[in-house]
């Protein structure tokens, strides 16, 4: 082979291994030789690229690495060879290497100095950056100072005034990684799954959960616990990593409906073995109805107390003036069905809860008597 035709096969040689390395890319590499205007890094196999020497000195000037040493540079070319920037890896760039950055897509290293009207001023280098909120996460920042002092990738969205106008942007970069780990992610995501999220806003109905790489699925109020939650933000915050199983995924894996209190027993599971008709247990009245009151006999069991259990008083409503929301009593138990989660209850009145008190039950059989006795009572002041 002739001398040009080994050059050009180098070349060839070097073309393809180039190719081997994206922009924006943070590769490692040992310097082989310097020269004086370029250095020459070995990036593995037969592949080396070149870094402009400027980029390997400090601030008084001096050359801060020597052949043999190792460092770490972003790939800012692959077009016929490879180009190294390390400035651009540690933040220290230029005015014509952020334009090119802009230009060529490739992300910059930034430092959040402070909060500023609308957004966050950056520190890329020598030059000032403005952040706008919307593009420092992917979510909202409830509290914008916790960024304050962060070092961060940003991508360059704007680039004005030779660079005297910089916008970046975080958010952006996140997204690509996001759409990136979404897949994997959702191969995880399917029925019966128990996995680790992060909740990130809560509302009435219930929570949005990330489960990773923009994979979001909904946590409804009614699947939060087994006892009834009425307000979703005193159970969750924004930002709370949680356990979550997941219940149903639609057919495209864009819905994906999640559960909380699936991860512990359902108390109705012993409701048959622990309760009984008869018995007396105290309950507290967490709703009311045109027939009757809801009553949480133990967190997640609920009776319901018909309106015609309470004794009458000749208005058709006047009864639910007696046990508005929130009061607690003795109730008995009437009536239960487990398999349809319904338990039949009735408040016992203060005569018959004083008549409960001094009536000692010595076995549960005396459950039996001492219901009747109650049922008798409470037909008596019927009448």
């Amino acid at each position: 082979m002739s001398e040009p035709e080994e050059d050009f096969a180098t070349m060839f040689e070097a073309s393809i291994q180039a190719k081997r390395f994206e922009r924006g890319q943070t590769i490692e590499g040992t310097i082989v030789a310097i020269g004086k205007e370029v250095a020459f890094v070995n990036v593995g196999g037969k592949g080396e690229a070149q870094i402009e020497i400027d980029e390997l000195k400090d601030a008084a000037g001096a050359l801060e690495v020597a052949v043999g040493d190792r460092i770490q540079a972003m790939v800012v070319s692959n077009e016929g060879g490879l180009t190294l920037s390390r400035k651009l890896a540690r933040g220290a760039a230029t005015n014509r290497q952020l334009e090119d950055a802009f230009r060529a897509g490739l992300t910059v290293e930034g430092r959040i100095e402070r909060v500023v009207k609308g957004g966050y001023e950056v520190r890329i280098g020598g030059q000032r950056g403005f952040c706008p909120m919307s593009q420092i996460d992917t979510v909202r920042t409830a509290a914008p100072e916790v960024h304050q002092g962060q070092v961060y990738a940003f991508r360059i969205i704007e680039f004005k005034d030779g660079g005297k106008d910089l916008v970046v942007s975080r958010r952006a970069l996140l997204e690509e990684e996001q759409k990136a780990n979404a897949v994997e992610v959702r191969r995880k995501v399917v029925p019966d799954a128990v996995l680790t999220g992060r909740v990130v806003s809560v509302r009435e109905y219930g929570a949005f959960v990330d489960l990773g790489a923009g994979v979001q699925g909904l946590l409804h109020v009614s699947e939060m616990a087994w006892s009834r939650v009425s307000d979703p933000s005193q159970l969750l915050s924004p930002g709370q990593e949680i356990t979550v199983k997941v219940l149903r995924v639609d057919e495209g894996g864009q819905k994906v409906a999640l559960g909380l209190k699936q991860l512990t027993a359902d108390p109705w599971s012993t409701v048959q073995a622990s309760y009984a008709v008869g018995q007396v247990r105290s309950g507290r009245v967490t709703r009311l109805a045109e027939f009757g009151a809801f009553v949480e006999l133990e967190p997640g069991v609920e009776g319901l107390a018909h309106a015609s259990t309470f004794a009458p008083t000749g208005r058709a409503d006047a009864w639910s003036k007696s046990v508005p929301v929130g009061t607690t009593g003795s109730f008995e138990i009437l009536s239960i069905e487990p398999e349809k989660k319904r338990i039949g209850v009735a408040l016992v009145q203060e005569e018959l809860r004083d008549y409960t008190a001094s009536t000692e039950v010595e076995s549960p059989g005396a459950f039996g008597s001492l219901a009747d006795k109650l049922r008798g009572a409470l037909d008596a002041r019927r009448k």
